[in-house]
């Protein structure tokens, strides 16, 4: 949930530093852990000293694909370039962690990043469940279209189930922008953010999409922590940038309709992971509270996970390893990308990946264009 301008009023925890003075300070401190985060409202994935370029997917683990690519590429429009079976593949059995693993995989492009959709053999007996506002995990990505072409009424129309109250977007402060959660036949979250002309006219890239035919793009990593403070210190280090944003609410009646809870209190930060069209945003519900997960989620488990790009694979394998990154596998190649599947220090399920050829459409530089 993007909420940018209600928190231009907000007083940002602790003290605000240059971006330069924290990349100093982290290099000085990468032997031990990084405390208490801050907030640096400019900073971007673009202000790292690593070789991270940004998020390049977001995967979403499905009961049944042809269910699944019909209901989001009839709401979304985005292109399938490509859908293929895999099996009987032995690096696919390293990357997964799994003898014999088989599965059917579906990419669509949106306009800044690919989405993924797999069907896993093991998966298809497995009884669906409607994953809760409140987490734990990661809970949603998020959709975003002009509000003349809204999300939430083409999401509708092919049965997506509206989580918020009314079954319509929500205006949380009169700044052009609506919100709303939603549901996928499989009872997976998702976020859709409307966009009157002037939000969208302050990012040139949006713009573009729109006058290109693509009014629909794919924002946000959403994940939902029992303890934000643990998990953004764990991602400033990760990452090497510092958040840029934070939020407290407590009690906002928009934001219970939007999450269909009434008292709903929480805190947020966020990371932008590119100029202004994706971030990795946390959140912890305080009451309701957040649960704790126990354990790491498979990265073939039903539900999302999803990557991060970088120029040396072998590298960003070896540091993250060393501020406890735990790791499927060592990197291996498959398709385009060399490749390893990871959970974060809550279980979430992510990836690294390095582009084999840096000029492919599907890396990062050039799927932001």
């Amino acid at each position: 949930m993007n909420l940018d301008l209600m928190n231009k009023a907000k007083t940002n925890r602790g003290r605000l530093f240059p971006l330069q003075s924290f990349l100093i300070l982290f290099s000085l401190s990468c032997s031990s852990p990084l405390l208490a985060y801050e907030i640096v409202p400019g900073s971007t994935i673009y202000d790292t000293s690593t070789t991270i370029i940004g998020v390049n997917h977001i995967g979403l683990s499905v009961r049944d694909l042809d269910a699944a690519l019909e209901f989001y590429q009839a709401a979304s429009g985005f292109e399938l370039i490509r859908r293929e079976t895999v099996k009987e593949n032995s690096v696919a059995d390293n990357l997964y962690g799994r003898e014999n693993v088989e599965y059917e995989v579906a990419v669509l492009e949106a306009p800044n990043m690919l989405f993924e959709l797999r069907e896993f053999s093991h998966n298809r007996n497995i009884p669906l469940s409607k994953m809760p506002v409140f987490g734990p995990g990661m809970t949603h990505t998020c959709f975003q279209t002009p509000s003349n072409r809204s999300g939430v009424d083409r999401f509708k129309a092919v049965g997506a189930e509206m989580l918020t109250r009314g079954g319509d977007a929500i205006d949380l402060g009169g700044y052009g922008v609506t919100y709303a959660y939603a549901y996928d036949p499989d009872g997976n979250m998702f976020e859709l953010e409307q966009l009157d002309e002037g939000p969208i006219s302050e990012v040139a890239n949006k713009v573009k999409w729109i006058g290109e035919g693509k009014d629909m793009w794919m924002t946000q990593v959403a994940l939902v922590t029992h303890d934000i403070d643990r998990l953004t210190d764990f991602y400033a280090e990760i990452l090497a940038i510092p958040p840029y944003r934070e939020g407290d609410y407590v009690n906002n009646p928009r934001i219970n309709e939007i999450a269909d809870i009434d008292e709903l209190s929480l805190r947020a930060t966020w990371f932008r992971m590119n100029a202004r069209s994706k971030t990795l945003e946390f959140w912890e519900y305080r009451d309701p509270a957040t649960p704790t997960h126990i354990g790491n989620r498979d990265a073939a488990d039903l539900g999302y996970s999803y990557s991060i790009e970088v120029g040396d694979i072998q590298q960003e394998y070896t540091r993250m390893a060393e501020l406890g990154v735990h790791f499927v596998s060592e990197p291996v190649l498959l398709g385009d990308f060399w490749q390893v599947n990871a959970n974060d220090i809550d279980g979430n399920s992510f990836s690294l990946r390095q582009v084999v050829n840096p000029a492919s459409p599907y890396s990062v530089p050039q799927l932001e264009q």
